[in-house]
């Protein structure tokens, strides 16, 4: 594992990137599921490597001919949001936004169930946390679930969901694998490219629109 602190590779912008798409950068706020605008994130901006931002560019035309344009909420992740994560993972006092985001788990299983981690592969560059919107009404699709619902539920492959979420559920994810990404089991909406070019660093420069 090698950790970069300085932005020594091709990252692209994605308000550079896709044409249609709109952004809810929710660790730049404090709506989220800590509660304070996350460390790191110094701008409301989305950042993917190259090849990632490439592959996403031609999932979004694919979604846009069937009628949808992407939410993107989150994307690369400096190891520093990581590192607040675990700090506020382990201060089992803070639960102001437990009700929102975990509300049927206890905030000292968060790492056991898998929630929080010490790594994660958005810090390489080729991860997005994303959802659909019908490009007509400007409605999310409904997924069955929020983002950063620490639950079974949120689960990919979760089945207790009605016919219109599952499917897309599955929209979601048949396009999304047809572009070169993967999906993760424990969250419906995070997607990682299959060749991510960076596999073993994970880099550590602030999120801004500005990169240098």
């Amino acid at each position: 594992m090698y950790i970069k602190t300085k932005r020594t590779v091709n990252f692209k912008d994605l308000q550079d990137v896709l044409q249609y798409a709109v952004f809810d950068i929710r660790y730049a706020s404090a709506y989220n599921f800590v509660g304070d605008v996350i460390d790191g994130y110094e701008e409301a901006a989305a950042l993917l490597c190259a090849p990632a931002a490439q592959a996403l560019k031609e999932a979004e035309d694919d979604f846009y001919a069937r009628g949808y344009i992407l939410k993107i909420w989150d994307a690369f992740r400096p190891q520093r949001a990581v590192d607040h994560f675990v700090r506020w993972a382990e201060d089992l006092q803070d639960t102001r936004m437990k009700e929102v985001f975990y509300p049927a788990v206890d905030k000292k299983d968060l790492f056991a169930l898998g929630y929080i981690d010490a790594r994660s592969s958005h810090t390489r560059g080729s991860t997005v946390d994303l959802t659909l919107v019908n490009r007509k009404t400007m409605q999310e699709a409904d997924m069955g679930g929020s983002f950063d619902r620490f639950d079974p539920s949120s689960a990919t492959a979760y089945a207790d969901l009605s016919e219109d979420q599952l499917a897309n559920r599955r929209l979601l994810r048949e396009v999304m694998e047809a572009h070169g990404f993967m999906p993760l089991a424990e969250e419906w909406w995070h997607y990682t490219l299959k060749d991510e070019p960076y596999p073993d660093t994970y880099f550590d420069f602030p999120v801004r629109h500005r990169m240098i």
